[in-house]
């Protein structure tokens, strides 16, 4: 007798939907008892007359009774960081059944309110996993959008009270790369970086941004016999349309500038359509001069764009004084 093979993929697929369903379930619940543990210890560290020495005290306290009936979860620290959860998230509708306890344990180390909504956000958004909401933060995704937008726009994109409408609210500046496991020291080629993003395409998804699918690599194009070839190709749902990315191992010049421009202006000549939005070229370099690339390009120009990529994350030290140079600039603009 046949059997339709399909019929076990389909009651795999049922199994491992209902498995990861009660897993969030549990850690859901498991995290909305951490909630109601860390309101306890709470009211009880408002009736102590020092609460300082108190609430170290009760922490302390409520360790050594829990933690040898109940395990490592109830260490000292843990039972520091429920009580951090609760004082974080003092209403209970703010605790997302979305997020897990593990991505909490992330948020409550930020300390600025937006910067953790706008995680938050991003993580409900994008369905990030742990590791790649903790990527985020160590990449400092909030301090570069800052760099690169507004802050009002940043924040309404974060509360979903801004759609996102033009290319330099996605695309980054810089782009870290450091996932491809290149060394800045060594010499490589173009094909090279290619190489390594399409093996790890799921993470620089990751790092460009909401909206992106892959389209496809070198693609090749032929204008009246002449050949050309576009390293790769992407789709942004959010902005409907073609993103082009070319890659450059070394400075921009204004020659990679107009080639780009050339790739943009074929794709929203002959492969866009009518409801799709004007095509988005990206010129992924090593090094770039903002000045060059201003006068290169028209003044009203939405669609090209240079970004610089490191083989590394950033120190936190570095952040802050990128964040300091961005402020200075923007307050000179103003003067």
């Amino acid at each position: 007798m046949l059997l339709n093979q399909s019929v076990i993929a389909d009651i795999k697929t049922i199994i491992h939907n209902a498995k990861d369903k009660a897993i969030r379930l549990v850690d859901h619940e498991r995290t909305i008892m951490y909630w109601h543990i860390g309101q306890r210890i709470f009211e009880e560290e408002q009736v102590g007359k020092d609460r300082a020495d108190y609430g170290n005290y009760l922490t302390k306290f409520i360790a050594e009774q829990l933690e040898p009936e109940y395990g490592s979860g109830f260490s000292k620290r843990q039972v520091e960081l429920i009580r951090q959860f609760y004082r974080t998230f003092p209403i209970a509708n703010t605790v997302y059944s979305q997020l897990s306890w593990s991505q909490y344990k992330l948020l409550i180390r930020i300390d600025n309110q937006d910067k953790r909504d706008f995680y938050m956000a991003e993580t409900v958004k994008n369905n990030w996993t742990v590791r790649q909401l903790e990527r985020q933060i160590h990449s400092g995704l909030w301090e570069r959008l800052l760099m690169s937008n507004d802050r009002e726009s940043v924040l309404a994109l974060a509360k979903n009270e801004k759609q996102m409408s033009d290319a330099k609210e996605i695309i980054k500046d810089p782009m870290y790369l450091e996932f491809l496991g290149l060394h800045r020291e060594a010499s490589y080629y173009e094909k090279d970086l290619e190489q390594a993003i399409i093996t790890h395409l799921h993470d620089f998804l990751l790092e460009l941004g909401n909206g992106f699918a892959f389209v496809a690599r070198q693609k090749r194009l032929n204008i009246e016999g002449d050949e050309f070839f576009i390293d790769l190709v992407f789709y942004n749902r959010l902005l409907q349309c073609f993103v082009i990315i070319e890659i450059k191992t070394t400075k921009l010049t204004h020659q990679d500038i107009g080639q780009l421009q050339m790739y943009v202006n074929y794709y929203d000549r002959y492969e866009k359509k009518d409801f799709e939005n004007p095509t988005i070229g990206i010129l992924l370099c090593a090094e770039k001069n903002n000045a060059v690339v201003k006068i290169s390009l028209p003044e009203n120009n939405k669609t090209i764009i240079a970004s610089e990529y490191k083989l590394y994350l950033p120190t936190e030290q570095q952040l802050i004084e990128e964040v300091k140079k961005e402020i200075e600039k923007q307050e000179n603009e103003h003067v």
